[in-house]
């Protein structure tokens, strides 16, 4: 096997961890609201909380990381944010939760701009595409995981054991990348000819042999409507994701009459099924883009592919029965996951240095996030108003669609100064 995978499967396990931990409020509502007397709106801003300072934070952490590197920014997040979890245990109403969340929310913004630099720094642009799946399928198998183990532990042991084991998984965590984790040029556990492939193959550019372009720095990337029309297509994947993230449990509990301990397992499913799905996604782009100028922008073909898939939910109030129902959650959670991680892919196709990829990625998860933490408050007001979740599926759908189109039209070329400063968008190499 190469070596790099180890790299990949770090970064999956990252994205567990993560998901397994935002997943837990979402698995542990009922009994949580129960307790302390929560109405859905309440909930929703709980589920929407740990995005608040998240969403604040994501910049300085993206520019932190290409100041300081990702090592240190990994772990000092992942031991945050599992420091925050364990806390939630502790809490004892609506306010200490909310603070807890907003704490965990702080920690974790520096995974994804960390995670978008280490891909940058390992991943041969080639294989750009399913590396960035596999990162990103831990945000699928995560709630799987979360759906199954923590409903179990909810039942059995109480929802406060539900966020103790899933602190202790982030440690385990913490404890294996501060021992292993190695830039490509100091880790000895690579052989040569391994190194050598990924530093000269890693530039989509092809400017690997050649001195490092300069970064582009964080005013020029502002200026970039490269960048803004992939933070609005990454903000509509985001919110279609958060919808699942937060409201899919409560949905089958109330519209399904499912139990906690059921609507775990079918909670699970479409998670576990879109995250195969999303490495076949990977795969599948990569061989398209094989034989193509990848820092032309050729990726947002794929992006598109997959926002379109994701407005499989606009069919889901159509339907009643219950495997139809979960093969369209199941396609639909597919597409704006993957196209949350072609996204991420089409950042750094289209950015001349990995310098700038923090701060970019962290840029783009910003305009996504801004999105996300919406989805769970106006969800959580259209179930009150409706006592239906169906309006909340039609307007996920007509947003995906909505970032399909300006992906197609509004990231055609690579992300330079003079595309950062002109008046109109590039339609360079369309």
């Amino acid at each position: 096997m190469k070596r790099r995978y180890w790299i990949y499967l770090f970064l999956f396990l990252l994205t567990v961890v993560n998901y397994v931990d935002r997943v837990a409020l979402s698995i542990a509502s009922s009994q949580i609201s129960k307790e302390f007397s929560l109405s859905p709106v309440m909930l929703g801003y709980l589920f929407s909380s740990f995005l608040w300072l998240y969403f604040i934070a994501l910049i300085p952490m993206g520019l932190l990381v290409d100041m300081y590197g990702t090592k240190r920014l990994n772990a000092w997040g992942i031991g945050f944010w599992s420091l925050a979890t364990a806390l939630t245990a502790a809490t004892g109403g609506f306010v200490s939760l909310l603070v807890t969340r907003l704490l965990m929310g702080l920690g974790e913004s520096t995974s994804y701009p960390a995670g978008g630099r280490v891909l940058r720094e390992w991943a041969p642009a080639s294989e750009r595409g399913i590396a960035t799946s596999v990162f990103h399928a831990g945000s699928l198998l995560g709630p799987a995981i979360g759906a199954i183990g923590l409903s179990w532990v909810v039942t059995t042991y109480g929802w406060r054991a539900a966020f103790l084991v899933a602190a202790s998984m982030g440690l385990v965590w913490l404890a294996a990348w501060l021992i292993w984790f190695r830039q490509p040029g100091d880790a000895k556990w690579l052989s040569a000819e391994e190194r050598k492939y990924i530093l000269e193959s890693r530039d989509a550019f092809g400017t690997s042999k050649a001195p490092e372009p300069e970064r582009l720095g964080f005013e020029a990337l502002v200026r970039s409507k490269t960048i803004w029309a992939i933070a609005f297509a990454h903000g509509c994947a985001v919110y279609a994701t958060y919808l699942f993230l937060t409201w899919m449990p409560s949905y089958l509990q109330a519209e399904k009459g499912m139990s906690i301990t059921r609507s775990g397992f079918f909670t699970a499913f479409p998670y576990a099924g879109a995250a195969v799905l999303g490495v076949l996604v990977g795969i599948c782009s990569d061989r398209y883009l094989r034989n193509k100028k990848i820092s032309d922008g050729n990726r947002r073909v794929v992006v598109a592919a997959c926002l379109v898939l994701s407005a499989l939910i606009l069919l889901i109030p159509t339907v009643n029965e219950l495997w139809l129902v979960m093969t369209l959650l199941t396609l639909s959670l597919t597409g704006c996951t993957a196209a949350v991680a072609s996204n991420l892919s089409l950042v750094n196709d289209l950015l001349p240095s990995k310098k700038d990829s923090g701060t970019a990625i962290a840029m783009i998860s910003t305009g996504g996030n801004l999105f996300g933490l919406m989805a769970p408050i106006a969800t959580g007001y259209v179930v009150s108003m409706t006592h239906s979740y169906h309006a909340g599926f039609v307007i996920t759908g007509i947003l995906v669609l909505a970032a399909a189109a300006a992906t197609l039209m509004l990231t055609r070329g690579p992300i330079t100064v003079t595309e950062a400063t002109s008046d109109v968008c590039t339609t360079r190499n369309a």
